[in-house]
């Protein structure tokens, strides 16, 4: 969450920057008042930030450039990932990014076909109260690549994914609600995974369509694929909106 993002900065810069000059100036002068009744003292303030300066930058460090934990909020990834799941987000997967402002400083690697990427939200219009939420879905469209979804079936460059009944799905509480959905194994070259469909409810005709994704975007979709709002809807994904790819599920 970017808020989160912009605390944690904020506090580690504010700090840092306490316990900095206070080396730098104050404690010299107190040095230099020992003996002189409470001027040595160090101040409250500079032994907080003195004591939480190294806990935050050790947390913004590893939450921006190692592995940052994201909880699944809705059913759009069902049955890969249930509502209240924890997963890792792996964050130097697709490139190590400045947090808050999200900026690629260093080249590491791309998403690939069949991914869990976790992203911000690149919205629907201006006016889209989502715009920037971190949103998870299944990288299934790179970039040059031709993809068409009709009839509960993916076509990739031409090619039709073959499809496998796994039965129904089951599921507890909040998961119920697709209690009945088929579950097929959806098989991708060289990678396969499992989504749901419930093909004579919830469709939505503008899910179907084809799409040719543009250099520097990806078409991401969400594997409960009849309740799912994702790249069939709100276009292509841009590079710079990538967050990391998911690759611990607890």
């Amino acid at each position: 969450m970017v808020w989160f993002e912009i605390v944690l900065v904020t506090l580690t810069l504010l700090t840092g920057l306490i316990w900095l000059l206070d080396r730098l100036f104050f404690a010299k002068r107190r040095a230099r008042a020992e003996g002189l009744l409470d001027e040595n003292k160090e101040p409250v303030i500079v032994d907080y930030a003195r004591a939480f300066f190294p806990v935050l930058a050790l947390v913004l460090m590893l939450r921006s450039f190692v592995a940052e934990p994201f909880r699944i909020p809705s059913s759009s990834m069902m049955p890969t990932l249930l509502i209240g799941d924890f997963i890792l987000v792996n964050k130097f997967a697709y490139g190590l990014r400045l947090p808050v402002t999200n900026r690629k400083v260093i080249e590491v690697g791309e998403p690939g076909r069949g991914d869990v990427a976790v992203f911000r939200y690149p919205g629907k219009g201006p006016d889209d109260p989502n715009t920037g939420a971190d949103y998870i879905k299944r990288v299934i469209g790179l970039p040059g690549d031709t993809i068409e979804y009709a009839g509960s079936t993916l076509s990739i460059n031409g090619q039709t994914l073959e499809y496998t009944a796994k039965g129904d799905f089951s599921g507890n509480g909040r998961n119920a609600e697709m209690n009945g959905a088929s579950r097929l194994v959806e098989k991708f070259p060289g990678h396969e995974h499992e989504v749901l469909e419930l093909p004579d409810q919830f469709a939505d005709p503008r899910g179907e369509g084809q799409w040719v994704v543009p250099a520097g975007h990806y078409l991401v979709m969400g594997d409960n694929r009849d309740r799912s709002d994702d790249g069939r809807f709100w276009g292509y994904l841009p590079e710079n909106r990538l967050r990391g790819k998911a690759f611990w599920c607890g």
